[in-house]
């Protein structure tokens, strides 16, 4: 008895790349494409209605996004694989759709034969991510994160208590253009953008503490 095809879901902005992904798998009995969606909340319906396999999913399309289009179908508990296919490897795009739930990831700039394996086995549930993606998340793992000065953990400690900047240089005795760069510094060092985001990493991090936060 022949093994049941694969059935896709191709979620991208673009309808060239879309027919273009399509025509890999077109013709091929092992797969079956079930439809194609132009955004996040496209794709997060049709995956509802259509159940597939797997979803090859870009990161950056309008209205729903790919992260959050995967937050989303796991929110409903919608069991489908999430394969990303996307042109974007920097920690920004790939940690945020690991952690949503992505079972893959890879770059459009994959070949024919690269994309099938990934699918099929994205397919069973299986762990697949390009090379490049791969290295940069063990960078991730083994490189220990560029520790925060006393100074900077005390500005930390001291935006986590809700204390403006102003605050802050009146309290250190230093500038405020001082203290904007000293924020500046541990927002790299955390990779985030604001102030809400830098106090969550740190919790999580365990540079604060409930006790000196």
């Amino acid at each position: 008895m022949a093994e049941a095809p694969i059935r896709l879901l191709i979620a991208d902005d673009h309808p060239v790349v879309r027919d273009g992904i399509r025509g890999m798998f077109v013709g091929d009995p092992a797969f079956e494409v079930l439809g194609e969606a132009g955004d996040g909340t496209e794709a997060v319906a049709l995956a509802r209605a259509l159940g597939p396999d797997v979803i090859l999913m870009d990161l950056r399309m309008p209205r729903m996004d790919g992260v959050a289009a995967i937050k989303e179908l796991a929110r409903l508990g919608v069991a489908t694989r999430v394969l990303v296919l996307t042109t974007y490897d920097t920690d920004r795009d790939v940690l945020p759709a690991i952690e949503a739930g992505a079972t893959g990831y890879l770059l459009k700039d994959a070949g024919r034969d690269e994309l099938v394996r990934a699918v099929r086995t994205a397919a069973r549930g299986e762990a697949v991510l390009s090379p490049s993606v791969a290295t940069r998340l063990l960078g991730q793992v083994r490189a220990p994160a560029d520790p925060l000065s006393a100074r900077e953990l005390e500005i930390l400690r001291l935006i986590a208590d809700g204390t403006t900047n102003r605050e802050v240089a009146a309290r250190l005795f230093i500038s405020e253009a001082t203290v904007k760069t000293h924020v500046l510094h541990i927002y790299a060092k955390l990779g985030v953008n604001d102030r809400a985001a830098a106090v969550a990493v740190a919790f999580r991090r365990g540079l604060l503490t409930l006790e000196n936060g």
